[in-house]
């Protein structure tokens, strides 16, 4: 399951403790840093595959496709994956077919398919909310960090993967 997700300079504010009849305050920063962030989980193991960029176009899909054929070489890889637009073009589609790749397009607007959709809304609830971004880096760093230090097992059930209905499984 190969997922993106952006990561913002302002991060998700979910709660935060303020004394009682007084306006607790939220530093935002009004910059509109962000960095992508790439990941696929090889639903079998639970081993992840992560990427930062500061961008998300056809190129830097096409180098994290690269990336996983180099990390998963001589496995079958059938990889599932959403139709943003990167995911589309003819040029990904060739590469794909010339890495030994099988690129599965799940239905539009269907994030509950996607596992590795799963793990980064923990991953923005854990590790990213309530709390100020010191730098743009350091917020993408510590989120793949939350993503390494979890094991298999652990990516796999919040994943929804071992539900006992997960959608591949069936």
């Amino acid at each position: 399951m190969l997922d993106e997700t952006i990561v913002t300079e302002t991060p998700p504010l979910y709660g935060c403790y303020g004394r009682v009849g007084t306006q607790v305050r939220v530093p935002i920063t009004g910059s509109r840093a962000k960095r992508i962030l790439h990941g696929v989980l090889n639903v079998g193991t639970g081993t992840v595959l992560l990427l930062i960029t500061d961008v998300w176009n056809e190129q830097t899909h096409q180098h994290f496709l690269t990336m996983i054929r180099a990390h998963w070489r001589g496995r079958r890889i059938v990889v599932f994956e959403a139709r943003g637009t990167p995911h589309t073009t003819e040029d990904t589609r060739e590469l794909a077919k010339d890495l030994h790749l099988e690129l599965r397009l799940l239905p539009t607007a269907t994030p509950k398919l996607n596992a590795m959709d799963h793990l980064w809304r923990n991953v923005k609830g854990r590790a990213l909310a309530n709390r100020p971004t010191k730098t743009i880096a350091l917020s993408a760093y510590e989120a793949c960090q939350h993503l390494l230090k979890m094991s298999p097992r652990q990516r796999l059930q919040t994943a929804g993967v071992l539900s006992g209905n997960f959608w591949l499984t069936r």
